[in-house]
């Protein structure tokens, strides 16, 4: 189970404020979203219920809540990838790349809360053009593809099993398609096979052969 989560320096409003000035014992859930500097919700942070508050340190008429989580905590990297997106989506390609393993996950996971699903994908046979010169793990293949594909901040899989969902269409672009994979010698060097490894992600070599599959990507490495 999750520890409780504290939120420090709150300033109650609504249904909150009410339980607060009334003294009730049960203040219901609460959902954590993390907005942009423009207020616009990002992405949830936390959800849980409220077990406790307390007048807090951070200034008059403020409050601490501790949270029970239902949701996973965020990881450490979130702070990164929200501070890279905290002015909303970015309009400039390859601000993930700035990011570690981790943060680089969590940024897939930020491009895919703030992609619209269902809009029309760009026909069969468009040409693609991935910037590979920051492909040094699985991660970063897949961020780079999103942007490709979607622009800056864009998604399109974060793993096989979802880049095979985005392959079915209405994600963005439409197979049978053509990547061209600029500095593919980078992902070649850093994607390798490590032996005896169980679930390991694939290396450079096999991700080629599965975007191959069924004639969906034609694959041009320069």
């Amino acid at each position: 189970m999750e520890p409780p989560l504290r939120l420090l320096g709150c300033s109650p409003q609504g249904a909150l404020r009410t339980a607060l000035d009334m003294g009730e014992e049960d203040l219901g859930h609460a959902k954590v979203l993390r907005i942009d500097t423009s207020g616009r919700p990002l992405q949830s942070a936390a959800e849980g219920e409220l077990r406790a508050w307390m007048p807090s340190a951070r200034g008059p008429g403020l409050v601490d809540l501790t949270l029970d989580l239902w949701s996973e905590r965020p990881p450490f990297a979130a702070d990164e990838v929200w501070e890279l997106w905290s002015e909303g989506r970015p309009t400039e390609s390859n601000r993930w790349a700035r990011c570690g393993n981790e943060g680089r996950q969590f940024w897939l996971r930020t491009a895919l809360d703030n992609h619209v699903y269902g809009g029309q994908g760009r026909p069969p046979g468009t040409t693609y053009h991935l910037d590979g010169r920051h492909v040094t793990d699985l991660p970063g293949f897949f961020c780079a593809l999103g942007e490709a594909v979607n622009g800056p901040g864009g998604y399109f899989g974060w793993g096989l099993d979802a880049l095979d969902d985005c392959l079915m269409g209405r994600w963005g672009a439409t197979p049978p398609l053509s990547l061209v994979w600029h500095d593919s010698e980078v992902a070649r060097r850093c994607l390798r096979a490590t032996p005896q490894a169980l679930h390991r992600p694939p290396a450079f070599e096999e991700l080629l052969a599965f975007l191959a599959e069924g004639d969906r990507v034609d694959v041009h490495l320069a």
